[in-house]
């Protein structure tokens, strides 16, 4: 007898065949324990996202068959949709699973309903025998109990920027790869350019490489490219280039020249549609200039800092237009004023937050948010441990490399990160800084609040005023009393 062949899951759910045994169980899951708690959202449903199909629970007395399962194609989330409207579902709940929840996200939201994203961390936490229900069931009822947040999601336009620029940022990581692997080829073939040149994917380098490419071997007129930025002499260079030049490695080098090159161009195509979103993008509420008298006698410092902000653009910044300008026009402020805060950090943050942040109700809201702010174990009033968590977010990595490029700054930013280094130490301090630039930013977006560097001799008079008030309270509750020696 042949063996029957298994159903696909097309197949599966658009037959409408359900077994008795799992019809019981399905019952027998519904009628869980109450836990009796008090209900927020009633008109809630619950989605258990997957990949191949989708299982939706909604409360049982609003339909006769409450839990269904929906195919993953974009028809079956249709029918998905005028069902739960069908059943008076006003909000629905689903986990960030993967890419596959985004689809369903839009159609759901393009039919009026509200769309509750939430962490899968969030649901693990929380007491309940999971196992005992279903998982869309599972969710509908903590939503229902209020014990779910949603998940901070951009707006539409901010979501297409932020994946150009995510994609963008692909590139310039494989163009990064494929410079090493230039490198390496040339190295095999003891080609030791590098060691003459800092970087092989400048001027002079590529000009050599391409040179080789050509069938130039001569190491004196290969030495001839040189710029005349090139601290090494022509000499030095020609020594390095006597290599062996080995074919194959010759084919491996054309090759990732080649590669080299397409990422260049796909570069320049994200940058030319990168232009469009961000000229597309409403201007931002003009601010007023609210410096105030903190900013008497460092307006003039304020200006040097910028300025040397702007002296020397970085590698892979988009040409072709002017994109600071273009963030001051989005944000109504410039966020490179800001010490240790690049354009390429302002607009990594633009196109991960957004310049709307109305959504969170305060600093600490969005320092939480990107994963800044400190996890502590408190009980009894007694710290019993901090919380490491992997929080990967890229407008955090992104403010904690601007926040490691401070320990040398001479500013107020500079000497604050000194200062919390040598308490916390490296790690800590860098994200202890990271978070303080977050909240440097949020007041200038929601505030409008200009950023003036008031320089590293402030603070340090501030922190030795500090200390002095912490001495003389500690002599006031030992009967002493401090006197100044001048």
């Amino acid at each position: 007898m042949a063996k029957r062949k298994p159903e696909s899951t097309f197949e599966r759910l658009t037959s409408g065949k359900l077994s008795r045994k799992r019809r019981k169980e399905i019952i027998r899951r519904i009628e869980a324990e109450d836990p009796a708690l008090e209900v927020v959202y009633r008109n809630a449903a619950g989605i258990d996202v997957g990949n191949e199909s989708h299982m939706v629970s909604v409360p049982p007395e609003r339909d006769g068959q409450p839990i269904r399962e929906f195919g993953s194609w974009t028809q079956a989330l249709e029918q998905m949709a005028v069902w739960l409207k069908g059943c008076g579902i006003e909000r629905v709940v689903m986990q960030s699973t993967g890419v596959y929840w985004i689809a369903l996200y839009d159609i759901l939201e393009k039919h009026g309903l509200e769309v509750c994203l939430t962490n899968a961390r969030d649901t693990k936490s929380l007491p309940g025998r999971k196992t005992d229900v279903e998982e869309a069931q599972w969710l509908r009822k903590l939503y229902s109990y209020g014990l779910l947040r949603n998940s901070y999601r951009p707006a539409e336009e901010i979501r297409s920027v932020r994946s150009l620029w995510r994609l963008r940022d692909r590139h310039v990581k494989e163009m990064a790869e494929e410079i090493q692997h230039m490198q390496k080829a040339l190295t095999q073939m003891n080609v030791q350019l590098a060691n003459t040149i800092s970087d092989i994917s400048g001027t002079t380098g590529q000009a050599i490489i391409r040179a080789i490419l050509a069938g130039e071997r001569d190491p004196h007129k290969l030495a001839e490219l040189k710029d005349y930025r090139i601290q090494a002499s022509r000499e030095e260079i020609a020594r390095s280039l006597e290599g062996t030049w080995r074919e194959d490695l010759l084919f491996e080098l054309k090759q990732v020249v080649a590669r080299y090159d397409f990422c260049q161009k796909q570069i320049v195509e994200c940058d030319e549609r990168l232009k469009k979103l961000l000229t597309a993008l409403p201007d931002g509420p003009e601010r007023k200039s609210s410096l105030g008298d903190n900013a008497k006698g460092s307006k003039g410092a304020a200006e040097k800092e910028k300025s040397s902000q702007q002296k020397k653009a970085r590698k892979n910044q988009p040409v072709g237009f002017d994109l600071q300008q273009e963030l001051k026009r989005i944000c109504g402020v410039d966020l490179t004023r800001i010490e240790g805060v690049k354009l390429m950090t302002a607009q990594t943050f633009l196109s991960e937050v957004g310049p709307d942040l109305s959504s969170f109700a305060t600093e600490n809201h969005l320092v939480s948010w990107l994963g800044l702010a400190p996890k502590r174990q408190i009980s009894g009033g007694r710290l019993i441990r901090h919380e490491r968590s992997r929080h990967k977010n890229r407008a955090a990595i992104a403010l904690r490399m601007a926040a490691s490029t401070l320990e040398r700054s001479q500013s107020y930013l500079g000497a604050r990160f000194r200062s919390f280094k040598s308490r916390l130490g490296p790690g800590r301090a860098t994200k202890a800084m990271a978070a303080y630039l977050a909240r440097q930013i949020y007041r200038m977006l929601t505030r409008g609040e200009d950023w003036v560097d008031r320089g590293a001799q402030e603070f340090e008079k501030r922190h030795k005023q500090r200390k002095q008030a912490i001495l003389e309270r500690m002599a006031a509750d030992l009967g002493c009393r401090l006197v100044p020696t001048v």
